[in-house]
């Protein structure tokens, strides 16, 4: 069987560091574990491919050229019709997969042209996305764009119910299907964690590109008024982004510098030593009417049997049984989230079973591999009689 997938958005590097890099590639590799041959159809690479994935036919897209933003939004729109002509040229194929991007939508009515099924993964409502944070020009013409590959596509892969409520104002609620984000639980099988209040340190962790949606102002806040009470603590920030130069100062403000370490930004195969030095890992999210995400930070924390704390938000509160599997935190609130950390920092043994609840929890629901199974199923390709994997320590 062989599957295209197509990226055709130049803000991924699909062999790169960024979340949406990741979940590019942990999608190629789980359909390959279904012995699939994948080839990938993008716009940006990104760097040489991981080892594993070297196998891979790789066909690069015309890049964007970094002219003023009409432009470059011309020059995407303009690729349809070589992008087109290149799964003409490689396949056939059994099934185009791609990663909705804002101005591609010559695979899906290539697919539907040649009547195989054609599945488009939709991770936000790019479109209010793009205009709010990076600038849209020409505003009409994604939304014309959108209405077009959504209907041409076979189905839609919604990351959240939240992003299908938003698929919903083009197309009927039974075209889409909504699958969160996954993890690769090998990744993190190593970990022999010790849970105790005698270490020298206890490390609160964050893993994420510095963006503003990611509450970093929430967990200054919380870190300071939790040094308080646990001098030992530290925070292990890894990730790089526009407000590192922001959380620096306010950190700097605050005099907690000297107990904060900056990674900055890291090559994937590193995340899971990283989570290892963590002793609790974070997700401090701000209050959001339109919280759309599956945080792929989380499912990561948990794999690696971390205990999490997350604000109480979209996928988070469908994802975490506070108490259980995390602890839920009103979002924004930071004296809450302080409150959450010192009492996981008391109690080695709460860390220890919410950690192992955590890892179980997405082990039996939300591996890549699972995600591959389900992504067939609903192409039509493979009908297994229940998307369960085997369940490893």
């Amino acid at each position: 069987m062989r599957i295209a997938y197509v990226c055709a958005d130049p803000g991924i590097p699909v062999f790169g560091q960024k979340g949406c890099s990741i979940h590019v590639q942990e999608v190629i590799r789980a359909l390959q574990r279904q012995n699939i041959q994948v080839e990938l159809f993008a716009t940006r690479i990104g760097g040489k491919p991981p080892a594993d994935l070297t196998n891979i036919s790789v066909h690069h897209l015309p890049a964007i050229p970094k002219l003023e933003r009409a432009v470059r939004e011309q020059v995407a729109l303009s690729i349809n019709p070589d992008l087109r002509l290149d799964l003409q040229r490689f396949g056939p194929f059994d099934l185009i997969y791609e990663r909705y991007s804002l101005w591609s939508y010559g695979a899906m009515e290539f697919a539907q042209a040649m009547g195989i099924p054609g599945l488009l993964e939709v991770n936000s409502p790019l479109i209010a996305e793009q205009a709010k944070h990076r600038g849209l020009i020409n505003y009409h013409s994604a939304q014309q764009v959108a209405n077009r590959v959504f209907q041409a596509a076979t189905a839609l892969i919604a990351v959240s119910s939240e992003v299908k409520n938003y698929l919903m104002n083009y197309v009927k609620s039974s075209k889409i299907h909504v699958i969160p984000n996954g993890v690769n639980p090998d990744r993190f099988s190593a970990f022999n964690r010790a849970f105790s209040t005698e270490t020298e340190t206890f490390t609160v962790g964050f893993v994420g590109t510095l963006k503003p949606w990611h509450g970093l102002p929430i967990l200054t806040a919380a870190f300071a008024q939790l040094h308080q009470q646990v001098p030992n603590a530290k925070l292990l920030i890894v990730g790089d982004g526009p407000e590192r130069e922001n959380l620096e100062a306010e950190l700097l403000a605050r005099g907690l510098h000297s107990h904060t370490k900056f990674t900055g930004a890291v090559n994937p195969d590193e995340i899971p030593k990283l989570l290892a030095a963590m002793d609790v890992a974070v997700a401090p999210y701000a209050a959001e009417s339109d919280f759309y995400f599956s945080p792929l930070k989380v499912y990561e924390y948990m794999a690696a049997g971390l205990p999490v704390v997350v604000s109480g938000i979209g996928q988070l509160l469908e994802l975490i049984d506070t108490g259980v599997n995390g602890i839920l935190c009103p979002p924004g609130d930071a004296i809450a989230l302080a409150e959450a950390l010192e009492k996981l920092w008391r109690s080695p043994h709460l860390r220890h079973s919410l950690g192992q609840a955590a890892r179980k929890t997405v082990i039996e629901h939300h591996t890549w591999e699972a995600i591959a199974q389900r992504i067939l199923h609903i192409a039509g390709l493979n009908t297994p009689p229940q998307f369960q994997v085997e369940v490893r320590g």
